[in-house]
Formats: C-alpha cells, sequence, structure tokens
C-alpha cells in the first residue's frame, strides 16, 4: 500500500487552511473509503477536532508533537493508511519544515485577494528557501468564486505553481458544519462546495504523478572541506568514475540534472566574467536552483534530509555555474594550492601538505568546461591546436592548465590560489620561518639599499617573503614592481604595480618581463622588484643594479645559495648576449648583497635556511659567500614536527661599516653566536 503524506500550508490565517485539510481528510476517508489519518501541529488541535467531530472516522494525533518526534509518527502511519494530511503552522519552523520533508505533495491555501495572494508568494518563496522544488508545490484556491477583482486566471498567469482545486464560497453550509462538528464534504446536503471538494478528493487518488516520493540519502554526497582529505593513494581513471556514477546513483543522478541544466539554459556559453555580476549571477544562480530541484524530483524524487538536499543543490549548481567541486576549496583559505590529475583525483595542499580529496568531477568534459568558463573572459582558448594556457582568476589566483595530447591521462589543472591575507614579518616570526635578529638584518639591508634575492624552490614561500621584505621599503620611495601573474601587495602609497601579458588568440600582444624591466628604467623608479628572474631580463636586472638602481629586490628558483649563481649564469645566457662566464660572474658579484634562501619542510612549514653574503670573486671566476645566519634541523618531533634552531655563524657581514655610514644601526651581537639558542618548531 503506497502512503501519500499531503501538508497544508499558509503564512496568512483567516483562508481556511485547517477547514480545507480537515474536510479533505473526512471526503478521502468518508466518500473513497481510504484510510487516512490527520495530523495538526497546532499543539491544542483544538480547531481540527472542533471541524472533524467526535465521530469522524479519520485517524488522530493527539500526542504533542517535535521535531525529533514528528519523522516516527508520520513514518508510523504511512504503515497503516493510504494518506496522511498534515495540517502546518502558519510559520516555518523546525516543526513545520520537518513535516514538509517528510510530504509528497505541499498544497498552499489562498483567497482571490491581494493581500493573501502576497502571503502566498512569501509562502512560496519560504519553500524554495528551504529547497522544496516547485513542482511539489500547488495551490488550493479558497472561496474561488467570490466578488472581486482578482480571479483565478490571473492567478494561474502570475503564480510560478499550478492550481490545484478551486473551493467555491458557501457561508451557510460551512457555518452549520463547525457548529455541529460535522464536516460538510461528508454531510450529503449536495451543496457546490462538497462537489468540489469530491473532485479534489477524487484528482489526490487518480493523479499518482502528483507526489514526490522522498528520496533518503544514506551517505552525504561529499563531506566537508575540512574532512575532505584522505592519504596519497593512486586513483582511477576516467573509466574508473564512469563506473562509479554507473554504480552510485546520487553520482548518476548529478550527471543526468547537470546535463539538463546545461542543455536547458545553454550554461556552457556562461562565463566568469559574467557571474561577476552581482545582480546578473544571482538571478541566474536562483533560477538554476529552483530547475535543478524540479529535474532532481523528475529523475528521482525529494531528497529527504535538508542539509543533503542544500548540498545536492549546491553541488549541481557549482558543477554548471562554478569551478564544480574545486568551489568550496576556493574558498578555503587554509588551501593554497589545487591540482586536478585526473577527473577523479583532485589534490590539495593545506599548511604545507599535499593530500588526495575525496572531491571528483563527473567526467572530463566537465573539467574541460570548468578550463573554458576560467579562460574565456581573457581572450584566451585551449584546444589541440593550443593544448596549455596560462591564466589568472579575478581574484588573482594562478592557474595553468593543460589538455591531450600533451596530457595523457586527460584535461589537468593547476591553481595556486591567491593568498587574501598579507603575511607580516612577525606574522613569519610567529610561524617560525625566521628569529628577530634576522629580521633586523634584513630590515637595515632593505632599508640601506642592498641588492637582495630571495631563492627556493616552488611553493616554498619566496613570493611571501619577498612582499614581507618589501615593508621595509620608506615611504617617500617610488616603487615599480614587475610581475608575471601580480601577487605583490604593497603598502607604500607611492607604489606603481606591472604585469607582464601573454599573447591573445592570434599569438600577438604579448608584453614580456623584460619589455617591463627596460621601459621601468625610464619610469624613474627608487626600487624596483621582479617577482621572479626566470629569463632573459635576468641580464638587465643585473645591469640596473650595477648603474644606480640599488635596492633592488627580486626571487629566483634555486635548491641552495650556491646554486644561486648556477641559475643566474643560465638565465643571462637567455639573453642571446655572448658573455665569458668571468664577465657574467662579476656581474652578480657587484649586483648582489643578500640571497636569502627558504624551503620548505616535509611537516609544511617554511624556513629561511640561509641568509648568505656575496663576498666578492675569486681568480677562477668563483663567486665567494659568507653565511651570516643557517637554520641546522636537530630532528624531528612525536607529531611531525621539524625541529632545530637557526643560529648565527658568527661572520660579520662586510658591508656593516657602509650600512652604519647611511646612518642605519645594525649590532654586532646579532651576529654573535650564542652559548644556547631556544630551539624552534
Amino acid at each position: 500500500m503506497t502512503c501519500r503524506v499531503i501538508s497544508f500550508f499558509s503564512t496568512k490565517g483567516g483562508v481556511g487552511k485547517t477547514l480545507i485539510a480537515t474536510n479533505l481528510a473526512a471526503a478521502l476517508r468518508m466518500l473513497l473509503n481510504a484510510k487516512t489519518a490527520f495530523v495538526s501541529l497546532d499543539p491544542s488541535h483544538e480547531d481540527a477536532t472542533i471541524m472533524l467531530g467526535p465521530a469522524s472516522a479519520v485517524q488522530r494525533v493527539t500526542q504533542p508533537l517535535a521535531v525529533d518526534t514528528l519523522p516516527a509518527v508520520i513514518a508510523r502511519l504511512r504503515t497503516t493508511c493510504q494518506f496522511v494530511i498534515v495540517d502546518a503552522n502558519t510559520v516555518v519552523n523546525e516543526l513545520s519544515a520537518t513535516a514538509f520533508e517528510q510530504s509528497n505533495l505541499i498544497l498552499l491555501v489562498t483567497t482571490p485577494d491581494v493581500v493573501s495572494l502576497g502571503h502566498t508568494k512569501r509562502a512560496i518563496e519560504c519553500l524554495t528557501a528551504l529547497k522544496i522544488p516547485l513542482r511539489m508545490i500547488k495551490v488550493v484556491l479558497n472561496r474561488a468564486d467570490s466578488h472581486g477583482n482578482v480571479r483565478s486566471r490571473d492567478i494561474r498567469a502570475s503564480s510560478p505553481v499550478d492550481i490545484l482545486a478551486e473551493i467555491p464560497s458557501d457561508g451557510r453550509t460551512v457555518g452549520l458544519s463547525v457548529n455541529k462538528s460535522l464536516p460538510f464534504a461528508v454531510s450529503g446536503s449536495g451543496a457546490r462546495i462538497q462537489e468540489a471538494f469530491r473532485k479534489f478528493a477524487r484528482a489526490l487518488i487518480d493523479t499518482p504523478a502528483l507526489y514526490l516520493e522522498p528520496m533518503i540519502v544514506d551517505r552525504a554526497t561529499l563531506p566537508a572541506v575540512s574532512a575532505d582529505t584522505a592519504p596519497l593513494a593512486s586513483s582511477q581513471s576516467q573509466d574508473g568514475t564512469q563506473a562509479a556514477a554507473a554504480q552510485d546513483p546520487i553520482l548518476a543522478l548529478k550527471q543526468h540534472v547537470r546535463a539538463k541544466l546545461i542543455e536547458r539554459f545553454d550554461l556552457k556559453r556562461v562565463t566568469l566574467k559574467e557571474l561577476n555580476d552581482p545582480l546578473k549571477a544571482k538571478e541566474l544562480k536562483a533560477r538554476t536552483e529552483q530547475v535543478a530541484l524540479d529535474l532532481i524530483a523528475e529523475e528521482g524524487g525529494f531528497i529527504a534530509s535538508r542539509e543533503q538536499r542544500a548540498q545536492f543543490v549546491k553541488e549541481v549548481v557549482d558543477d554548471t555555474l562554478g569551478l564544480g567541486p574545486l568551489e568550496d576549496l576556493m574558498a578555503d583559505p587554509e588551501v593554497s594550492d589545487i591540482l586536478v590529475n585526473a577527473a577523479d583525483q583532485i589534490y590539495i595542499e593545506k599548511h604545507g601538505k599535499l593530500s588526495l580529496t575525496s572531491r571528483r568531477f563527473l567526467s572530463n568534459d566537465q573539467i574541460l568546461t570548468v578550463i573554458e568558463r576560467i579562460i574565456a573572459p581573457l581572450g584566451r582558448r585551449i584546444d589541440e591546436s593550443a593544448p596549455m594556457v596560462d591564466a589568472r582568476l579575478p581574484d588573482g589566483s594562478r592557474v595553468n592548465a593543460i589538455i591531450p595530447p600533451l596530457s595523457i591521462k586527460g584535461p589537468m589543472l593547476s591553481i595556486r590560489k591567491f593568498s587574501r591575507e598579507r603575511f607580516t614579518m612577525d606574522d613569519l616570526i610567529r610561524f617560525g620561518t625566521l628569529t628577530r635578529p634576522m629580521t633586523e638584518l634584513l630590515a637595515v639591508c632593505v632599508k640601506a639599499r642592498k641588492n637582495l634575492i630571495v631563492s627556493g624552490g616552488t611553493g616554498s614561500g619566496k613570493t611571501t617573503i619577498l612582499n614581507a621584505l618589501s615593508s621595509f621599503i620608506p615611504e617617500n620611495e617610488r616603487i615599480v614592481t614587475i610581475e608575471d601573474a601580480a601577487e605583490l601587495r604593497l603598502d607604500q602609497e607611492h607604489w606603481v604595480p606591472l604585469e607582464a601579458r601573454q599573447a591573445n588568440i592570434e599569438g600577438k600582444g604579448a608584453v614580456t618581463i623584460r619589455q617591463l624591466f627596460r621601459n621601468t628604467l625610464r619610469m624613474r623608479p627608487d626600487r624596483v622588484i621582479i617577482g621572479e628572474c626566470r629569463g632573459d631580463e635576468t641580464l638587465d636586472m643585473l645591469q640596473a643594479m650595477n648603474t644606480g638602481h640599488d635596492g633592488s629586490l627580486t626571487t629566483i628558483h634555486a635548491n641552495s645559495p650556491e646554486d644561486v649563481i648556477a641559475r643566474l649564469d643560465s638565465l643571462v645566457l637567455m639573453s642571446r648576449v655572448e658573455l665569458p662566464v668571468r664577465a657574467i660572474r662579476e656581474q652578480i658579484a657587484s649586483a648582489i648583497h643578500l640571497i636569502v634562501h627558504v624551503a620548505r619542510f616535509p611537516d609544511g612549514s617554511r624556513k629561511i635556511t640561509h641568509i648568505t653574503e656575496l663576498t666578492g670573486i675569486e681568480a677562477n671566476a668563483d663567486i665567494t659567500f659568507r653565511n651570516l645566519f643557517v637554520f641546522h634541523q636537530r630532528g624531528v618531533g612525536p607529531t611531525g614536527d621539524i625541529l632545530g634552531e637557526f643560529k648565527p655563524t658568527g661572520q660579520v657581514p662586510t658591508f656593516l661599516e657602509d650600512v652604519k655610514e647611511k646612518g642605519f644601526l645594525l649590532d654586532e651581537s646579532l651576529f654573535h653566536i650564542p652559548a644556547s639558542t631556544r630551539p624552534v618548531v
């Protein structure tokens, strides 16, 4: 036996909600011999008790109901009844929301007047906020033949939901019914209102398409981001994702709904630029959510759990309008990198550690859609003729995408998120990246216009340290920054940020860092900061440092301070200027004063492992170094934390007197080796 649970709702009193609910229950039970139960969410049950009368065969629930007991009561009634009529409150609270989630159909009772119709509109908004699909909601128009300017056809034209029944006015029949405690629907007087109820009840019995079956999801579609990681492991192939979808009804449902949404709204053409318009994005998202709910209902039913329903709809909308399973990862401030190796293999870096998430794309086509959505507003393309692309999201995050035939496993996506929080040197000291004496040395070097290079591997925190170092530049200086992808954020007012530009779809319009650097020298800069030296601009930078542009800062990829020299050699040679090695080394030795080397450790921490001074060049063209501070690792703690100390080497920088002559104090005791050093974790 199939049981149907029907909830009656209105946010306005006096429209006849309880009257219609009780008489419908009586009609279903007496006229059509359908076993029916009546549940009132009014704690007193007084109105319903009077209207049903003592002789009614409708089973009534008289026990007090609460959020935690209502589902069990309705579940029990489903086993013995064909219909359960729920008379909900006139407000959406936890109890009424729970009743709606246990229902197969929700009927809104209204009357043909402007005030009641306004309440009906608000009731629909309340239900849609609970992610109730519109096709689960119908209107019952009471007093439908009342004299006035609002007609049922006007209501049908303006309402997003259908009118299921129209109940005529009959004050005499209704009044006698209530006074006698006898439902008029079964009194047998033959009035028009009784015929309307018989028709109403018959439609509810003969039209199974009216009802949505609750779909119980045994698991959340996705766990929370904070718990959404797993140990590094091998992933399934794309065929594995498709096989998983075949076995997982929830995943299969998402695929069907997403495909229909894309077809209905032509969502492949929606770009992030369009979605950045708040009004358009809000309107499109609201429409997409509601259509998604209806499509879910068409495909599988009504997800009974409010949290799972909201999460499911969010995922589907994210899949179709946004970045799909990456949306929450992009919003998580603790996630610094997102790496998509395959549809079902999404890694993240959080707190410096790489981990595999349980998130997955529905298909390779969805990954391609996300990539195209990112790059389309930038005038970029990705296809077989241009199978890899670099781009930047509106928030500054860097994106790299590569697709077959270059990528064997399918489309791949790498996102380096733009940090919304700018860390100061005090923050870095607190994180254990360096010590106060090291900070004092670096601050004086920046103020005294020494040229610094921050070196380290990928993701070691070079840009973070470069940004922190820039805070020591005096406010009265003109600073020009040049970056491939803008990440630096300076506090100084006289800051001129420049960003390189890649070629457009036709392969034209590219502006390189070297071109920007040469132009910068004509902009009267006091300081030039290059986000990263990675090409032929390196020679120009060294020459500028040697010709009056002291105090410049940059970063470079290198594994050690010594490796910085070899890296600079290679980059200078990329400029296609034929120079002997000694000439290059002389440029480096006279231009660079300090190398600040940073490394990322297995526990995810970043530490400045060396502050190294370049002291000169030998006859064989080898550059000489002097380590001023070094991090000494002692071991690993019980929780995997790196244990060690930052120690001065006892060497004093050769430029100490020069710094003092410029009016900056640098205490020589900073460089003395202490008897003991406090461990840094």
